[in-house]
């Protein structure tokens, strides 16, 4: 687990092989983030903080939006939004689900997608020795080399002073996330 000190758009995973997928972490304004998943010619835009997203079919030649409980026609994308939780897939095995409660977002891939992606998230296949690539295929181990490589757009990091946490508080986070009876974590 590491802290985004970019205030950029992030590459969190994608399909290099076979472009099945696409998920950004999008830098907006007043601080707040979006996170732009693509599938299939259709994007989802998901806004957390807002508890909103919004859906456009990429074949189309204008912009369609529609509201995602709204089904787009031929859509391969399957979309379901619950109270507090909003959760896209496709028939392919990528699941990208956002759970507005506790302000997490999970990508999961199926076993088709082993070792095709690379991002933040990483390579996808096991092996903990690659993980922290970069885009020309180089290895890092520096946090901010590494988040800079996969900034989808011209910024600059945000200089930030990092301060270890007090183990009372990583404690208090993992019992929040996992342990406490009402987390859908545990």
């Amino acid at each position: 687990m590491y802290d985004l000190a970019s205030k950029c758009s992030v590459l969190l995973a994608k399909d290099f092989v076979h472009s099945a997928f696409t998920v950004i972490l999008n830098e907006e304004t007043r601080n707040s983030r979006s996170l732009y998943v693509e599938m299939n010619q259709t994007v989802v835009t998901i806004y957390p903080q807002l508890k909103i997203s919004k859906m456009y079919n990429l074949s189309f030649t204008e912009e369609n939006c529609q509201v995602l409980d709204q089904s787009l026609e031929n859509s391969t994308m399957n979309s379901r939004q619950g109270t507090n939780k909003i959760e896209v897939s496709d028939q392919n095995g990528v699941s990208v689900s956002c759970d507005f409660q506790y302000d997490l977002c999970t990508v999961t891939l199926s076993g088709w997608h082993h070792g095709v992606s690379a991002g933040l998230f990483g390579t996808n296949d096991n092996e903990a020795g690659n993980e922290w690539m970069v885009p020309n295929g180089s290895f890092t181990d520096n946090a901010k080399e590494f988040t800079q490589s996969w900034q989808v757009n011209k910024c600059s990091l945000v200089p930030k002073k990092e301060k270890p946490c007090p183990i009372t508080a990583k404690q208090n986070i993992c019992k929040a996330f996992f342990e406490e009876p009402h987390s859908l974590l545990r």
